[in-house]
């Protein structure tokens, strides 16, 4: 029997079973929850802490419950309201997803991939997670997560590639039940089980209800033997001073002097190419009284 074939079965009951008792209270997962608040939580989520993103989340969805609600509002107030979630030009994005998503469809999410591969800002990752999570469609979603579990437990590997693959989405594919919601299920109790027990750097082998059947402890566990993956660095960083300005931008109700922006990094060429960076996103608009976040 392959590792696949005999991962199938435990994926069904031990996996869901293991789930059923240990998945995290998330708000947008509960039962019900509509179409939106699973793509602005899949938008918060990417390179963002589950901890950092509830409290954001639920400002969110209570001044904007809605995809029209955040689009009759400029972008910049999206940005001010993303605050220190980092990578705000996903704040733009959702912003001009909701603008797409009223005018195209009358205010509600679509259900189809090539739907939402068109709504602008959307990519292939959260719009198969829209698909399994907001309308329990069987479809395989892959993030760094059940990558690793997949290489783990299928192809006895510590880590997966750092990019998700065509052939990737295939062999998560062949894990899923048929049946959609319970396929659904699976894909999320994946998901859970790379956050929170098969980890990256500690995993915690004795409680995987996938254990019996991992290709990569039957093999001992061996190391990555592929390139290190090194942490990107952040202080000193354009990223740190695009950051520090911004978050003046966010404070002030009017546009920004150039020399009140200087007081926030001494290095002047630095600073000015990450302010020119925030206007080249549209993160920022240049005025004649100075900066502002965009309108």
């Amino acid at each position: 029997m392959t590792a696949t074939a005999d991962l199938v079965p435990r994926l069904r009951s031990d996996l869901l079973g293991w789930y059923d008792a240990e998945q995290r209270d998330l708000p947008w997962r509960r039962p019900g929850t509509a179409p939106w608040p699973v793509l602005v939580s899949e938008v918060m989520l990417q390179q963002t802490p589950v901890r950092r993103v509830l409290p954001a989340f639920s400002a969110w969805l209570e001044r904007w419950p809605t995809p029209a609600d955040l689009a009759r509002e400029p972008a910049g107030e999206a940005v001010r309201a993303w605050d220190r979630l980092g990578y705000p030009r996903r704040a733009l994005r959702l912003h001009a997803a909701a603008a797409a998503i009223t005018e195209r469809h009358g205010g509600r999410v679509p259900d189809t991939l090539a739907e939402l591969l068109a709504l602008p800002g959307i990519g292939a990752y959260t719009a198969r997670a829209l698909l399994a999570f907001a309308f329990r469609q069987r479809v395989p979603v892959v993030d760094v997560n059940v990558r690793r579990v997949v290489a783990r437990a299928v192809e006895g590997r510590a880590l997966g590639p750092a990019a998700v693959s065509a052939a990737d989405l295939r062999l998560v594919e062949t894990l899923l039940p048929e049946e959609p919601e319970e396929a659904a299920t699976v894909s999320v109790a994946l998901m859970e089980l790379g956050a929170l027990v098969c980890t990256a750097t500690r995993p915690r082998c004795a409680a995987c209800p996938l254990v019996d059947a991992c290709a990569w402890v039957a093999a001992g566990r061996p190391p990555h033997d592929g390139p290190p993956r090194v942490a990107q660095p952040y202080a000193g960083t354009d990223r740190q001073v695009r950051g520090r300005l911004l978050a003046v931008l966010r404070g002030a109700d009017a546009p920004v002097a150039a020399d009140a922006l200087a007081a926030v990094w001494d290095d002047a060429v630095q600073r000015d190419r990450a302010l020119a960076g925030l206007v080249a996103d549209g993160l920022a608009q240049r005025t004649s009284a100075g900066y502002q976040l965009p309108a």
